[in-house]
């Protein structure tokens, strides 16, 4: 007997010495890889931050950890390719305004949140929207009587338009004889006074007025908003700068020293200082795979809902006007062409049919005069194209940075502004995926949820928030869950430059994955946006668990 167990222990331990050891191994899931070589699996295996097999066959290793992952749907980790990080991790602690569908539930929000605050702070973000109660813009003596010591300034949920109260207006300097600046409107009465609302280059003025955040704060923001993406499955982001760009970049690289990364993130500043990027790029080099930069965001327009999104025609509900350019054509042309021959990346706001024709004749001409390269610039939005745009992006390899869950609420009200021919071409998935763009997703967060669930549901459902469209609005553009996925991890790695890396489960790849509650291949597409995250990873460590 003691023989025969001698030969089985000697057995065992040759089968074992036989097997790879890894440090973890995730048994029994639904895994979407994104590799078009290894599409699906069940196994994969985690040694240090790598990736070391996608496959069927968990015999081949052990493991100090086995996870069952019970055949839930495993997912590369979601990147988002648009957000304004620090301003979100402010506004998940302030008042909450998207869904005040009345004047009176408005106000009454304001009200209590400013009691709730036994100071005079200033009282930010919100994310209101008139078109909630009709478009009827707000007015300062609305909530003077109610905001206390609070100064006031919060955002229409586009970030191109907000609303002070007269204690802000004040602080700004803001009166009857205020002229707006290039870019942006002073909204005024009959009798010419300033009714509260500012839009695009006019909001500076308030801006301008308020104290910046201290360091210790923008920590806090930074912590807040990572628990809450990585929370929704999200591992990497893009941060087009909330407090001017750099003191963000700055906040990003404190967490980053200390350890406090729990995601990956692609830090851009504002465009206009590109040459100061230039000079930090030679001096620190572009970061890691945890923390990069060289990414500059300018802005061509505004928005549709602040009708300052820029058009070749005139807005159906307001012909005075086609919009505007936030930025001096002549100032963003050479920006880029020096950006763009400094090497730097580049990522461009445009809204308007007008806007996207603008930045992609600049785009053109940075090509012809600086050369063909690796350039990957972006168009950020490329909300409202025409048929000619969409064959430029193609042409010129300009990847179409969008966000598809804005179309569950510009939809609402968008044919109000826009005839039917320029809605046709609003949030063009399935046009630009034919003629070959390179399409990435994003939410454009606090904008829109940060959940990657929500644009999947928006692109290939296109329902909108008032229910009017159940077979989708324009419903010619819906694409596939699997094409709306790529767009949030293959090509977004891509957009990012982390292409290699990321966005695929491979072997030799960053251990970067998210598990879903349900599968999105299984459900009815009206329910994927209630699917949750369970399970989020990031270099094969745990940074989120569901309880």
């Amino acid at each position: 007997m003691k023989n025969f167990l001698q030969l089985l222990f000697i057995a065992l331990l040759f089968v074992s010495c036989g097997k790879e050891k890894v440090d973890r191994i995730y048994v029994n899931a639904k895994i979407w890889t994104g590799d078009t070589l290894n599409p699906s699996a069940t196994v994969i295996a985690v040694k240090g931050e790598k990736i070391v097999y996608v496959g069927d066959d968990a015999t081949k290793f052990t493991a100090n950890e086995t996870i069952d992952v019970q055949g839930k749907q495993l997912l590369p980790g979601f990147t988002d390719n648009h957000t304004h990080f620090l301003s979100a991790g402010y506004a998940l602690s302030s008042v909450k305004l998207k869904d005040a569908m009345t004047k009176e539930e408005f106000i009454k929000r304001i009200a209590d949140f400013c009691k709730s605050k036994q100071d005079d702070t200033w009282v930010m973000e919100g994310s209101w929207d008139h078109e909630n109660w009709g478009g009827e813009l707000p007015s300062k003596e609305w909530i003077d009587s109610v905001t206390g010591d609070h100064p006031l300034f919060i955002s229409r949920y586009d970030s191109h338009m907000a609303f002070a109260n007269s204690k802000a207006l004040k602080l700004a300097g803001i009166d009857k004889l205020t002229v707006a600046p290039l870019g942006g409107v002073v909204v005024k009465n009959k009798d010419g006074e300033p009714t509260g609302v500012v839009k695009d280059a006019a909001m500076n003025l308030v801006i301008k007025a308020i104290p910046p955040p201290t360091a210790e704060q923008l920590d806090q923001y930074f912590d807040a908003a990572a628990k809450y993406a990585v929370e929704r499955g999200v591992t990497n982001v893009t941060d087009m700068n909330s407090y001017g760009g750099w003191s963000d970049l700055e906040t990003y690289r404190r967490a980053w020293k200390t350890d406090r990364m729990i995601l990956r993130m692609y830090s851009f500043v504002p465009l206009a200082t590109w040459e100061r990027m230039d000079s930090f790029v030679q001096k620190n080099g572009r970061g890691d795979d945890v923390l990069h930069w060289g990414g500059l965001k300018g802005y061509v327009d505004g928005s549709l809902g602040s009708t300052t999104a820029w058009f070749h025609q005139p807005y159906l509900d307001d012909p005075r006007t086609s919009g505007l350019f936030i930025t001096d054509t002549v100032l963003l042309r050479k920006w880029v062409l020096g950006a763009d021959k400094a090497g730097l990346h580049l990522a461009v706001h445009a809204i308007g049919d007008k806007a996207n024709d603008f930045i992609l004749s600049v785009y053109e001409n940075a090509i012809k005069v600086n050369g063909e390269r690796d350039r990957r610039s972006r168009v950020e939005h490329a909300q409202h194209v025409t048929k000619q745009a969409i064959d430029q992006f193609a042409k010129l390899g300009v990847i179409a940075s969008m966000h598809p869950y804005h179309m569950y609420d510009d939809g609402i009200w968008a044919y109000k502004r826009l005839d039917t021919n320029r809605l046709k071409g609003t949030y063009a998935f399935k046009s630009m995926k034919d003629k070959g763009v390179k399409i990435t997703f994003g939410s454009d967060w606090p904008v829109a949820p940060i959940d990657p669930v929500y644009g999947i549901y928006s692109a290939v459902t296109r329902i909108t928030g008032d229910g009017k469209n159940p077979n989708g609005w324009y419903p010619n553009e819906k694409i596939s869950i699997e094409d709306a996925l790529k767009a949030y991890t293959v090509t977004n790695a891509y957009a990012s430059f982390l292409d290699g890396k990321i966005g695929v489960l491979k072997e030799g790849l960053y251990a970067d994955f998210t598990i879903l509650e349900n599968n999105l291949f299984e459900v009815q597409k009206e329910q994927i946006k209630d699917i949750k995250a369970l399970r989020t990873v990031l270099k094969g460590k745990e940074v989120f668990l569901r309880k």
